[in-house]
């Protein structure tokens, strides 16, 4: 496929977008994190396409807020991801998802699961670039337009030698936006994140593209942007572990407020923290189901205290604990030795 004719990007407004984390960063945790704020978009977890039309309800279980005008509690769009290799039941599939009213259509190239690309979806569809756009092309004309169609995709599979090649194939097929995941599939999650293949990789595309990968901290951030050149960055792991992270790169970085959203907090310390903590316990409880509430909270945690003493504490207190009522417990107390303090601080 050879190279488009390139010009000059236009200049675009700074963005934050929350990713989403199979079995951790799901519609409870998107809640909590962009009602903290920060965030200008977020994606849903991938919805898996394979060889028919999913009814409504199989969507709404993953993205519940497509019942809420596609839009987290705190106001903040959520675009759908679809995960397949099927360009009509994929378009089909967008179809739907267009009447449901998603804020744009995302489509994953960048799953490293076993069992995902075993089934020949996520990361394995970058060894055949034709196909990354045979399947951008068919969702991009079932879809109207203006609903967004972007992708994200990784480095590569087992090498990044198509880098350019699938993003070209991506933009050639009518995707609108690229996320980059700036390390092959075989690269897991192992650092470096290889920023610099971002570049390259926006250097082969005239559509925006987002560089995502591990942004831990203000300076991580400023270093993605300067070696990615990239103008907005997506958030994973580091949002989990620091939920003021997307607030202190605002402030650090000189960008304006989100549009949507509450003002971002630039620091959250455990006092402050609780709050929404008690807020995705009782989003948790109603919608896990009872055996599995206790082990959301503790994996949250357990996120938490690599940045945080006090989460550490809790987790200790909270790791043998499986019983919900026991947790409910543990979070009264947490709140109640709190109000003291909280009372001392009107004086």
């Amino acid at each position: 496929m050879p190279p488009a004719e390139m010009t000059a990007e236009p200049e675009r407004p700074p963005q934050l977008l929350l990713a989403p984390m199979e079995g951790l960063l799901d519609f409870v945790l998107r809640d909590v994190l962009t009602g903290i704020g920060g965030f200008d978009r977020c994606v849903s977890e991938f919805i898996r396409v394979t060889d028919q039309l999913l009814p409504p309800r199989v969507f709404w279980r993953v993205m519940p807020e497509l019942l809420h005008g596609s839009r987290t509690a705190a106001g903040v769009p959520v675009r759908a991801q679809l995960l397949g290799s099927d360009p009509a039941c994929m378009a089909d599939n967008a179809a739907r998802l267009a009447e449901l009213g998603s804020a744009g259509i995302d489509l994953n190239f960048g799953c490293p699961a076993k069992v995902v690309n075993r089934h020949g979806g996520g990361a394995i569809l970058l060894q055949e670039p034709e196909q990354l756009l045979r399947i951008v092309e068919a969702v991009r004309r079932a879809v109207p337009a203006d609903v967004v169609v972007s992708a994200k995709m990784r480095l590569g599979y087992t090498h990044d030698r198509f880098a350019e090649l699938c993003a070209q194939a991506i933009e050639a097929g009518g995707a609108s936006e690229l996320v980059v995941h700036a390390r092959t599939r075989d690269d897991g999650y192992r650092p470096p994140a290889y920023w610099s293949r971002v570049a390259d990789v926006r250097a082969a595309v005239r559509l925006p593209v987002v560089a995502n990968g591990e942004v831990w901290s203000v300076d991580d951030a400023r270093r993605c942007l300067r070696e990615s050149g990239a103008h907005a960055l997506m958030l994973g792991r580091g949002a989990v572990v620091d939920p003021a992270l997307a607030g202190k790169l605002r402030r650090a970085l000189g960008w304006p407020p989100a549009a949507c959203g509450p003002q971002a907090a630039g620091e959250l310390d455990w006092p402050e923290m609780l709050p929404h903590l008690e807020r995705f316990w009782r989003r948790v409880c109603e919608h896990i189901e009872p055996r599995a509430r206790a082990g959301r909270l503790k994996q949250w945690l357990n996120f938490l205290r690599r940045a945080s003493t006090q989460a550490e504490q809790a987790y200790q207190q909270l790791r043998r604990l499986q019983d919900a009522a026991a947790v409910e417990r543990w979070l009264l107390e947490q709140s109640s030795a709190l109000q003291p303090l909280k009372a001392h601080a009107c004086l």
